[in-house]
């Protein structure tokens, strides 16, 4: 599988480093947040590659929900307690980081579990810019710029059924409800399949800090969004000797 650099397992533990982490982040989700890079004073595993994990160890169902309770340091020894309709992705102190809810049909298909996931994964790591700066320009609304504060909060998928040829994920519908400081994002997409709808996937985000929006201060954000994106590019070489900055966010 194509996941299998980016963890290992020990013990019966699924077990990620911070360098497995930063790297999927990169190279699978597109996502520079330097709060994944490995020597970030607040790393934490993007909650992406925890996803696409669950989707690799017990297949794809028809209707998934994924709700992101903690987050992720690295090397944490990870145990999936599994039961018919559930999942919990926890550590041996009994801390959960996701739990996942699922029902009808499942396929372990490993080639269809890799194009949704790399499919997923990829809409995920365009949430910022292109998503998130129109909602929150349009709303009025921005989250700190010192501090961009954005977490995964749940992601559901619901499928007609499991015949998926050619599949693919477009985003329809962004909305962006604010409640004092915090900011609750919907993204809604559409899973199709030879170009047809054949389901759903939704993702829930919080925005937090929220204060009224300032071009100026989001240029800045995004300038420095680019800046990290062009130094991700060559993060991993030996002869890097880049600004490895620590994040203030979260995703």
């Amino acid at each position: 599988m194509f996941l299998d650099r980016f963890h290992s397992v020990q013990d019966g533990h699924v077990v990620i480093s911070a360098l497995q982490a930063s790297q999927f982040a990169k190279e699978i989700a597109g996502d520079f947040n330097p709060i994944h890079d490995p020597d970030a004073r607040r790393f934490c595993v993007p909650g992406d590659l925890l996803f696409a994990i669950v989707l690799a160890r017990f297949g794809l169902s028809e209707n998934m929900t994924f709700r992101f309770r903690s987050l992720l340091g690295e090397n944490v020894p990870l145990k999936f307690v599994e039961t018919e309709n559930t999942i919990d992705v926890c550590d041996d102190a009994g801390k959960v980081y996701i739990e996942v809810a699922r029902s009808g049909a499942t396929t372990r298909d490993e080639e269809l579990i890799e194009t949704i996931t790399r499919a997923y994964v990829a809409a995920s790591g365009k949430n910022f810019p292109h998503t998130l700066k129109p909602l929150m320009e349009s709303n009025g609304v921005m989250f700190n710029p010192d501090r961009p504060m954005v977490m995964y909060e749940s992601m559901s998928l619901a499928l007609e059924n499991l015949d998926l040829p050619s599949p693919g994920l477009e985003l329809h519908n962004a909305t962006l409800e604010a409640a004092g400081k915090r900011g609750n994002v919907l993204l809604e997409y559409r899973l199709t399949a030879d170009h047809k709808p054949v389901g759903e996937v939704t993702k829930r985000l919080v925005l937090s800090g929220l204060r009224p929006y300032c071009a100026e201060a989001m240029a800045g954000v995004i300038e420095e969004f680019y800046r990290l994106k062009a130094r991700g590019a060559d993060y991993f070489s030996k002869d890097n000797s880049g600004d490895h900055s620590n994040a203030n966010s979260a995703g």
